[in-house]
């Protein structure tokens, strides 16, 4: 299958908790060392409604293979997004379907989307470990912003160091 039978939807509120399970299988399988918290938030998108709208990616038989939640209109993540951002996070290929391009796919939907809506820039961040994330991402034109960068700490007590990387639309 090429990225050309993909389709790209909004996605429906009963399929949350398949985006949930979904999500948790990516991350999952790329990370072993992720706090317990994290883990279970991955398992429900349903929390992130309100400010976040998923959209998944499907092949020509419905099969959920991806996902993708793009910061509604009018939401600033916390005061960290302008509004002629958009910010994406909790871009996951389920790791039957890696090999595909559908985190290609999933993330030059975002950038049409910015596009679309006449926003600049596209804005994600990601965890210092994600390096094929990184590598995909500056594949598609995004660079690291150090300056946006900062240090969240966990409810278990631990840091993280979260990366930013944006994609300016005007060049």
């Amino acid at each position: 299958m090429d990225g050309s039978s993909i389709r790209i939807r909004t996605a429906a509120a009963h399929e949350y908790p398949a985006i949930g399970e979904l999500t948790h299988a990516a991350y999952t399988h790329d990370y072993d060392d992720l706090p317990e918290h994290y883990r279970e938030e991955l398992k429900h998108p349903e929390a992130l409604a309100e400010d976040f709208e998923f959209f998944v990616a499907e092949d020509e038989t419905g099969e959920l293979l991806g996902t993708i939640a793009l910061l509604r209109v009018g939401h600033d993540n916390g005061g960290h997004i302008a509004p002629d951002e958009l910010y994406f996070r909790l871009l996951a290929t389920h790791p039957s379907a890696r090999g595909r391009g559908l985190g290609v796919r999933l993330t030059e939907f975002a950038l049409e989307q910015a596009a679309a809506r006449g926003q600049r820039a596209v804005v994600l961040n990601s965890g210092p470990d994600m390096v094929g994330a990184h590598a995909l991402y500056r594949k598609l034109g995004f660079s690291r912003r150090s300056e946006r960068e900062g240090i969240i700490v966990l409810p278990d007590g631990r840091e993280l160091e979260l990366l930013t990387f944006v994609r300016d639309l005007s060049a």
